[in-house]
């Protein structure tokens, strides 16, 4: 596509719209990246859209992960595991996502979006042990959701996060706020692995991904005196972010269904 001041300016502020909603609500708001290049943006490639989303998202958390790092919240043995072994399966859904005609990968996204706005409506539990520490048989029960958690985040070229942190808690038994900084490591490497993987392809659009890089650093800071801002009406918060999320999956799905 042609870079002229509309899709740069429209990925600058998509960036920055993206990064203050995942500053504020935790996670979900990656989701929206492809959309937001398609639709407004205006990249005609569905696959293109969907790689040049997956790397912005992977450098985006790695700003976070690095912050989470600092703060001592990421459990660094049971994140390497969950994310090492999911790192495979985000090439392999990758590999797939790519093989599949766009139309029938928008469908699929939309469905994934929709799962995205469902889980945000689910309770969140804080408990747990935050001195948790890997064990062999942490080991054998992280391994096959990493790896399904991955081939997910490959497939829909999404940073997998509404799916990991819930991963890790139930594998291990760390607290929520150790499982929402470790799973960054996940969509890290989830997300540089099927970026990867697109931009061999030529799937990478880079001066839209630089766009929405600089967006995203704008929305970061942004969003975290909102973020709280807002902790007092954090619930009702989340349901009107779930409803855009709903909301967006729907037109996805029709707009893939009519051309």
């Amino acid at each position: 596509m042609t870079h002229d001041l509309w899709p740069m300016a429209a990925a600058l502020g998509g960036g920055a719209l993206i990064a203050f909603l995942l500053s504020v609500f935790g996670g979900g708001g990656s989701v929206l990246a492809t959309p937001l290049l398609l639709y407004v943006v205006g990249i005609r490639d569905t696959h293109v859209a969907i790689g040049t989303s997956a790397a912005a998202v992977a450098v985006n958390a790695l700003g976070g992960l690095i912050a989470q790092a600092r703060a001592g919240r990421v459990k660094w043995p049971c994140a390497l595991v969950f994310g090492g072994v999911g790192l495979s399966g985000a090439l392999l859904g990758a590999h797939l996502a790519k093989q599949m005609d766009g139309a029938k990968l928008l469908l699929w996204f939309a469905l994934a979006m929709a799962v995205v706005a469902i889980t945000m409506l689910l309770p969140k539990k804080g408990e747990g042990d935050p001195a948790v520490h890997l064990t062999p048989g942490m080991t054998i029960k992280l391994a096959p959701v990493g790896l399904a958690t991955g081939l997910a985040a490959g497939f829909f070229g999404i940073g997998g996060g509404f799916l990991i942190a819930p991963g890790l808690m139930a594998a291990t038994g760390m607290t929520l706020a150790n499982a929402a900084a470790s799973s960054l490591v996940s969509v890290v490497l989830f997300g540089a692995a099927t970026s990867a993987s697109y931009a061999l392809s030529g799937l990478v659009d880079w001066p839209i991904f630089l766009a929405l890089v600089l967006g995203g650093g704008v929305g970061t800071l942004a969003g975290l005196p909102a973020s709280r801002a807002l902790a007092s009406r954090a619930p009702l918060a989340r349901r009107l972010f779930a409803a855009l999320v709903l909301t967006t999956a729907a037109y996805v799905a029709w707009r893939a269904t009519t051309g």
